[in-house]
């Protein structure tokens, strides 16, 4: 059975897998921030959870954890789910899919708790691993989802600072910091490199 079909929230899996975006970013994403002709999506706002001694727990929305805005381009796959889901949101209710909407909203339109949502994709992963079998499925964290998509890029070569921009760090210093040990080059082909380099030179 289709993934699509296994949980409600697989649009929200998707984009966070296909963009990096952490998972406020997503939770805080606006149907306007979302441009599906252009394929873009614009990130501006992150959503957390909130704690005052006295009140309990509330969800705020504030700047990205860069503090500067960026804008991510998607891939067609991406955009079909997003409008696929669009669509879907409307059919629940028009209100889901107007432009101020949320992206990824409860039925009333509001914020989806940050820390439900992430056991949501435990559960999500959990009913998986025992669909195809625990062996073919690792244990992952939705945080994992940021991690793997930057890891392939940079080990196919993927520039740092596109990588960076994607995963929006405020400088691709803190990308090759957390990501250096899986930058396909090595000593050994520097040294290897240099050699064909100056060995060229030297021929003409």
């Amino acid at each position: 059975m289709p993934a699509a079909e296994q949980s409600r929230l697989h649009p929200a899996w998707t984009l966070l897998a296909m963009t990096g975006m952490r998972r406020g970013e997503a939770l805080a994403l606006r149907w306007r921030n979302v441009d599906l002709d252009a394929a873009t999506l614009s990130v501006r706002r992150s959503a957390g959870v909130v704690r005052v001694k006295g009140e309990g727990a509330s969800i705020a929305e504030g700047g990205t954890k860069s503090g500067k805005p960026r804008v991510i381009d998607l891939d067609a796959s991406t955009v079909a789910i997003l409008r696929a889901h669009r669509k879907a949101s409307g059919g629940m209710a028009l209100q889901l899919a107007r432009d101020d909407a949320l992206v990824f909203a409860d039925q009333e339109g509001r914020h989806l708790h940050p820390e439900r949502f992430t056991r949501s994709f435990q559960d999500d992963v959990a009913r998986c691993r025992k669909a195809i079998g625990e062996d073919a499925l690792p244990v992952i964290r939705l945080h994992d989802l940021r991690h793997t998509h930057a890891t392939l890029l940079l080990a196919k070569g993927v520039p740092v600072k596109v990588v960076s921009e994607r995963l929006g760090h405020a400088s691709p210093t803190i990308t090759f910091q957390v990501y250096a040990h899986v930058l396909p080059a090595s000593q050994r082909d520097a040294a290897e490199l240099f050699a064909s380099l100056v060995k060229g030179g030297n021929a003409r």
